[in-house]
């Protein structure tokens, strides 16, 4: 798991992947730590963060985790991006990303699952599901052969299936109240001039904790269930080469 602030932490997601049978482990190169080399794990998570995707620039670790992202895709390895991550793979496969021109989405809000999710091996579309939003910047042109798997009423990206073992959320499956607080402090003052109530906003993702987990436990497990397939994989190729 690439975890680019300490203030965006993988929390649920991996509780639940452990809980899966996944044995994770957590790379911070904001805090001194070399990119994995992808040959020697079963899957990838890309988390969350302040900064932006295209800041390639000021940020020294996420030109070469877009390469990650690049033979993530190109050799089959399991990958999931949140926020940011969904964000950084959208760029690294060719996509856009810029600030959504209808501002920041914020709090709990509505999944619009399309057709295309129908047979996805991560997703099953239930009517009504709900996911944590708290972002400013949108993926706005999808990679050539990118499925689009959940958007707003607006047409803002939601879900999409980058590859056919990649996959991005603008949503946020492993926040709860307590990591969503954090974000909510830098942004108080600007909310407080927005008019805009956080504790509702926190009060609201607390209160939905069950629906929450209900709803996106099963797709990280899922997820896990790909890496241990690949793992599997991984080790009968191996005995043949021995045998």
């Amino acid at each position: 798991m690439i975890e680019h602030e300490a203030k965006c932490p993988p929390a649920h997601v991996a509780r639940w992947l452990e809980g899966a049978g996944a044995r994770v482990e957590v790379c911070r190169p904001y805090a001194g730590d070399a990119l994995p080399d992808l040959a020697a794990y079963d899957a990838m998570v890309v988390l969350g963060g302040t900064m932006g995707a295209n800041d390639d620039a000021s940020v020294a670790w996420l030109a070469p985790l877009k390469e990650l992202v690049r033979e993530a895709a190109e050799t089959g390895v399991p990958t999931f991006g949140i926020c940011l991550g969904h964000q950084v793979i959208a760029t690294a496969l060719g996509g856009t990303v810029e600030v959504n021109p209808r501002g920041q989405q914020l709090g709990l809000l509505e999944v619009g699952w399309l057709p295309a999710a129908g047979d996805d091996p991560l997703f099953t579309p239930t009517p009504g599901l709900r996911g944590i939003q708290w972002n400013n910047d949108i993926v706005t042109v999808l990679p050539d052969g990118a499925a689009l798997l959940a958007a707003t009423a607006q047409e803002e990206v939601q879900v999409v299936r980058f590859a056919e073992t990649v996959w991005g959320v603008q949503l946020h499956p492993e926040a709860d109240e307590v990591v969503v607080a954090d974000w909510a402090d830098g942004d108080r003052d600007d909310h407080a001039l927005r008019g805009i109530d956080q504790a509702a906003l926190l009060r609201g993702i607390a209160e939905a904790r069950e629906e929450l987990d209900a709803a996106w436990r099963p797709v990280v497990e899922r997820f896990a269930g790909l890496a241990a397939a690949r793992a599997g994989l991984a080790a009968a190729r191996a005995g043949r080469t021995e045998r």
